[in-house]
């Protein structure tokens, strides 16, 4: 389904985050663990799927479950299938379709790259870098992931939110 995209990070506590993405259907929420550098692998997966591979993954540590996200790029855009396992030691390695499909969307590449990107830049500015190590706890905030993805985006997206106008006037 196509619809208006929503995502969001938000940590939670001490070495949790809250994410969510929505389309114009359905919602999926989570709390993820800082046992993984989730929002680290989170925009490097994004970010591959400027490059010439087609098929990304990602998983999320929810302790003991896992969440597993599948971006596969097709043509300008991007199938999101999330699959859920009940047990990170039993699932890291499994096949996706051991997972349980717990939400699946279809977006234009341009839409996802800049919901996620504009996700952790907002982190980024209400925690700052010391702020989100010291609410993490393992794992730095992931600057050069997030410029990484706003180069991209910028370079290849014909992206009309007015932040990403600003960026290619300077």
């Amino acid at each position: 389904m196509t619809g208006v995209l929503r995502f969001s990070w938000e940590l939670s506590g001490s070495g949790w985050a809250t994410c969510r993405i929505a389309d114009g259907g359905s919602e999926q929420k989570c709390f993820v663990s800082y046992c993984t550098d989730a929002l680290s692998d989170l925009l490097h997966a994004v970010s591959g799927l400027y490059g010439t591979a087609t098929d990304q993954r990602v998983s999320f540590d929810l302790e003991p479950a896992v969440e597993r996200w599948r971006l596969q790029r097709r043509g300008v855009d991007v199938h999101i299938a999330i699959y859920r396992f009940s047990d990170l030691d039993k699932s890291w390695d499994a096949p996706d379709a051991e997972g349980a499909l717990s939400w699946s969307s279809t977006q234009p590449r341009r839409v996802f790259g800049h919901v996620v990107m504009e996700a952790a830049a907002a982190v980024l500015g209400l925690h700052g870098e010391v702020g989100y190590r010291e609410k993490w706890v393992q794992h730095p905030f992931p600057v050069a992931a997030l410029q990484d993805l706003r180069r991209l985006h910028l370079r290849d997206d014909e992206c009309l939110h007015e932040e990403c106008q600003a960026g290619r006037d300077s």
